[in-house]
């Protein structure tokens, strides 16, 4: 009965990284094939919104999907989700102008808002905490992997098939995945009939995608729209606050989310996702336009971070059994300001290797404390919470890349438009300067280099800030005891 048991469980974790290692290379791959897409779909304006649209829509739906998993299970909420993400990449195939496009990856982002906090919840449900590490392992390899091949084939689609293949793709992987959870993982069916709070879902979306859009657009030439969409996001956060106080089954448990363990661990998660979005974003820009390297270079010194991380995550399966899980997360922490102290301290003749060396330190941290804090949290509720507060965990970190994204290129700009060299850098500078046959050019490169060296020394001092601030968050979490035994109350493999 236990081997079958433990094969069963093998099977539906496979499923499980079939499905999100869709959402996983459909962020590398898509990214390799969007500038022939825009070229062929025009409104090259528009290119960004591909990207924003998928991580609006994955983050506003997170919470509600959890919730979801909590009141209806895992199973059909998952399979709800592998639908309306196949579904979305179809159509993203057919796609005929980059609007559509567009609206095709919001379509995308709803499904993976599902796949994601409930494939990590199912997890949650099929094994101990501390057998849990050595999973979150194998999902964490998910994303180096597709961090590496990507990119890979997302250039031999474009030079050997269609573009649409980007997204096609995904339907058999997604098939499969489908498949493999109807087929071993069964649930008990409730015992109560569940209550659906439609207008907290519904505000809360709306109050979220406002946020997003009015973060993006901050700084921007939009700033008008920033304000409606901020105005937008503070009336509706207000009504959802009122609703949830008088549902009878409220979208978000206040009581859950303001508890000390849950809510200092997810503060240090959206702290954890700004400095991974102020790293993934400005790092690239430091080898190529400061240290005058290639993008294969710059982009192998960002890919040491993603062999961090699943070395991280991995390590923590074995540490489950040794050591609590607040030092582990307090641990890997420590490692995340130590990988920022590498990039804040990098001059303009410092190696790639130097670049590569921080990316690892900081991946092997947050490996540690992401997998850490996720258990931790999933440890601290009930199995009938446990969706909801997975899903809170993977909202603060999307959150948290959202606000990383608009604070460091605040203080990016802020250092262009203060350059001691040159005054301020022009938009067409940072351009040429980045651009490998303009670097071959004399006239003023080197003053460029320099003032860009200042504003990007600025920025990753900023990343170091908040790195130390969310070291300082993992400490206020209260040591938190896992349970040796497991009592599968759910989900149950065959």
């Amino acid at each position: 009965m236990a081997e079958s048991r433990n094969s069963g469980r093998a099977l539906v974790i496979a499923a499980v990284m079939a499905s999100m290692s869709m959402i996983a290379i459909e962020m590398t791959i898509v990214s390799t094939a969007m500038p022939q897409i825009a070229t062929q779909l025009g409104g090259l304006s528009l290119y960004s919104w591909v990207f924003s649209s998928f991580l609006l829509a994955q983050t506003a739906m997170t919470v509600v999907f959890g919730k979801l998993a909590d009141l209806f299970g895992r199973k059909p909420v998952m399979l709800a989700g592998i639908a309306i993400f196949l579904a979305g990449s179809v159509l993203a195939g057919f796609a005929w102008s980059m609007p559509v496009l567009i609206a095709f990856r919001l379509i995308q982002g709803i499904g993976a808002g599902a796949i994601q906090p409930v494939a990590m919840t199912i997890v949650g449900d099929l094994y101990p905490a501390h057998e849990r590490g050595k999973v979150q392992g194998y999902l964490a390899s998910v994303w180096a992997i597709s961090a590496v091949v990507g990119p890979m084939v997302g250039g031999f689609i474009i030079h050997a098939l269609s573009w649409a293949w980007i997204f096609w793709m995904n339907v058999p992987i997604g098939l499969a995945a489908a498949a493999g959870f109807v087929a071993f993982l069964h649930e008990q069916p409730g015992r109560r009939r569940p209550s659906i709070d439609i207008a907290g879902a519904a505000l809360f979306t709306v109050a979220v995608a406002a946020l997003m859009i009015a973060l993006t657009d901050i700084g921007a030439s939009a700033d008008t729209h920033a304000l409606y969409a901020g105005a937008v996001c503070v009336v509706a956060a207000v009504l959802f606050v009122l609703q949830e106080r008088r549902a009878a089954e409220p979208m978000i448990s206040f009581a859950l989310w303001s508890r000390r363990p849950i809510a200092a661990t997810n503060a240090s998660t959206l702290l954890t996702g700004m400095v991974l979005m102020g790293v993934t974003t400005f790092l690239p820009i430091y080898v190529q336009g400061v240290l005058q390297r290639s993008p294969v270079v710059a982009g192998m010194a960002l890919t040491m971070m993603m062999v961090g991380w699943p070395v991280g995550a991995t390590l923590s399966a074995r540490l489950f059994r040794r050591f609590n899980l607040r030092s582990i997360l307090v641990v890997g922490s420590v490692f995340i300001p130590a990988g920022a102290a590498v990039f804040a301290l990098m001059r303009v003749d410092s190696a790639p290797l130097t670049a590569g060396f921080g990316s690892l330190v900081m991946g092997f941290g947050m490996g540690l404390a992401a997998t850490a804090a996720l258990v931790l949290i999933q440890e601290l509720v009930e199995t009938g919470q446990r969706g909801s507060a997975t899903a809170s965990n993977l909202f603060a970190r999307n959150l948290g890349s959202t606000l990383g994204a608009t604070v460091f290129g605040a203080v990016f700009n802020f250092g262009l438009a203060h350059a001691k060299a040159i005054g301020a850098v022009t938009p067409e500078q940072l351009r040429g300067l980045l651009d490998a046959s303009a670097n071959k050019l004399a006239g003023g490169n080197e003053a460029l280099r320099t003032a860009l060296q200042q504003s990007l020394h600025l920025t990753f001092a900023m990343v170091l800030v908040v790195s130390v601030a969310l070291l300082l968050l993992a400490m206020l979490v209260p040591a938190v005891v896992i349970r040796r035994a497991h009592e599968v109350t759910t989900p149950v493999a065959h």
